[in-house]
C-alpha cells in the first residue's frame, strides 16, 4: 500500500525532510505515544479520484470511499474476507473514550485508503514502537471497508441511557439456541472486510493497537467466502453446505430497497441515528460430517432449492421467483422468505468460517452471519422466529454466538467521527 500523504509511503522511505518528527515532539510518554497511533491522519484530507474510488455496486479491487452518508462496508460490494471484531470498554472516561473514536476514524480513513497509520511502520524514531503494525506494507487497499457499531450494553456507559434507540432491542432466546457468553454481546463492534485477509487482519490489529487501555477485545471472528451478495448481476456464493441462499438479497444499486429495508430513517427514534442501520451477528455452528452423510434429495427438500444452479423447486435459474407451495413445508427457503414473514426483509453479509475442531474429531465450521437492517424487531427478529420453530435445516445448524448493533450514519468529511452523532452535544 502506497502513502503519497503521510510522512511514510507503505512502499517508500521515511521522510528524511528538516521537520522534526511528531513523536520526537511528544517524547516519551507512553500514552502519547500510544494515542499518537492514529492522529497524524487527522490533518490530512483523503482525496480519492478516479479508478481509485470503488463505488457500492462495483468490484474493481480499488479504494472504496471512507465518507459518506452511510457507512461503507454495508451495501458495498461484498469483499471476499473478513475480520470481525467486538469490543468491551475499559475506561469510564467518556473524553477518553471520544477520543478514541476520533482516532480510529482518522485511522480507518488512513487505512482504507491504503495508507498507513500516523507515520508509519518504520522510518521513526527507532526507540519507539511504529505507529503501523506493518503487515499491509506493499499490499493494495483491496476494497477494505471499515464499520463500527454500538452495543446495547454502551448506553449504559457515559450517561447514555436515554440515547439507546428503541429499535436497539436485546435479542430473544430463540429455540434451539446455544449461546457461548464469551463470543456474544460486546459494547462495540468493527466489521472488517476486504479482498485480502492480510489487509483486513491489519485493520483491526491497528484498531486494537490504539484502542490499548481503552477497550479490549472481547471476541472475534475471521471469514472466508462471502456467502452473499450484494451486486445483482454477480451469482450468489454457495455457503458451506454447498447451498446457495439469499439469492433475492438487497443489492448495494436498490435505493428504494435500501431505505425502505436498511437505512433509519428521520423519525424512526433516535435522530442520532439517522442514515445508519441495525447489524445482528450469529456464529452459527454446521454439523457437516451429518450434512456431508444426508442424500442429495434431502438436502434440496431442507433448502427447497435444487443443488446444481441453485434455483427454487420447479424453477430453471437461481433468481426466479419461488413458488413457495411447492416446497416442503419446512423448507428453509420458504420459511425465511419476506412472502412468509409479513414482508420482513434483511440485507445479508455472511462469511463461512472454519475454526480447527471440536475436539470430537469434527470441523469447527459454520456461518458467520451478518443481517442489517432498519429496525431489529421488523427485521432479524420475526425471521429467525418463524426459522428456529420449524427450519428443517435446524438438525444440522446449532446458533452459538449473537450480537446485536447500532450501527450509526457515515463519517461526513476529514473533520467528521464514528460516533459523532450519538456523543456530540452539537449533533
Amino acid at each position: 500500500m502506497t502513502d503519497t500523504q503521510g510522512s511514510t509511503e507503505r512502499t517508500g522511505s521515511a521522510d528524511n525532510g528538516s521537520a522534526p518528527s511528531r513523536r520526537s515532539l511528544i517524547g516519551w510518554g507512553g500514552a502519547g505515544l500510544a494515542l499518537g497511533a492514529a492522529a497524524a491522519g487527522g490533518a490530512v484530507a483523503m482525496t480519492r479520484t478516479g479508478n481509485d474510488v470503488d463505488p457500492a455496486g462495483s468490484d474493481t479491487g480499488g479504494a472504496v470511499p471512507f465518507h459518506g452518508a452511510h457507512q461503507a462496508g454495508i451495501a458495498t460490494a461484498v469483499q471476499d474476507r473478513l475480520h470481525f471484531a467486538a469490543f468491551d470498554v475499559k475506561t469510564d472516561d467518556r473524553a477518553a473514550f471520544v477520543q478514541l473514536l476520533k482516532d480510529w476514524t482518522q485511522a480507518a480513513a488512513r487505512m482504507t485508503a491504503g495508507h498507513t497509520v500516523g507515520e508509519g511502520a518504520y522510518g521513526g524514531l527507532p526507540e519507539a514502537p511504529p505507529d503501523d503494525t506493518g503487515e499491509a506494507l506493499g499490499l493494495s487497499p483491496s476494497r477494505l471497508t471499515l464499520t463500527i457499531g454500538f452495543g446495547p450494553s454502551l448506553f449504559e456507559k457515559f450517561g447514555l441511557a436515554d440515547r439507546r434507540p428503541d429499535a436497539l432491542v436485546d435479542l430473544p432466546q430463540f429455540p434451539g439456541d446455544n449461546l457461548d457468553k464469551t463470543r456474544s454481546n460486546g459494547d462495540l463492534c468493527v466489521q472488517a472486510c476486504a479482498d485480502d485477509p492480510q489487509v483486513a487482519v491489519h485493520a483491526i490489529r491497528n484498531l486494537v493497537r490504539i484502542g490499548f487501555g481503552t477497550v479490549a477485545i472481547r471476541w472475534s471472528q475471521l471469514g472466508f467466502g462471502k456467502t452473499s451478495s450484494t451486486t445483482p448481476s454477480a451469482q450468489t456464493p454457495r455457503n458451506l453446505m454447498g447451498f446457495k441462499d439469499g439469492t433475492r438479497n438487497i443489492a448495494g444499486t436498490e435505493t428504494d430497497r435500501l431505505k425502505k429495508f436498511v437505512w433509519v430513517g428521520e423519525g424512526d427514534g433516535g435522530d442520532w441515528m439517522t442514515g445508519g442501520s441495525y447489524l445482528v451477528a450469529r456464529r452459527i455452528r454446521m454439523d457437516i460430517e451429518s450434512w456431508d452423510r444426508t442424500s442429495l434429495q434431502e438436502q434440496e427438500d431442507v433448502f427447497g432449492r435444487d443443488k446444481g444452479e441453485g434455483a427454487p423447486v420447479g424453477k430453471a435459474k437461481e433468481h426466479d421467483k419461488p413458488f413457495l407451495k411447492a416446497m416442503k413445508p419446512d423448507a428453509h427457503v420458504r420459511l425465511a422468505h419476506p412472502d412468509a414473514n409479513h414482508g420482513a426483509t434483511i440485507l445479508r453479509r455472511g462469511y463461512s468460517f472454519t475454526d480447527g475442531t471440536d475436539g470430537l474429531g469434527r470441523l469447527e465450521a459454520g456461518l458467520f452471519f451478518l443481517a442489517y437492517q432498519r429496525d431489529v424487531r421488523k427485521g432479524f427478529i420475526p425471521v429467525q422466529r418463524a426459522l428456529s420453530r420449524t427450519d428443517a435445516l435446524n438438525e444440522y445448524i446449532q446458533h452459538v454466538g449473537s450480537a446485536v448493533f447500532a450501527v450509526p450514519p457515515g463519517v461526513r468529511d476529514k473533520d467528521d467521527w464514528w460516533g459523532r452523532t450519538l456523543f456530540s452535544k452539537e449533533a
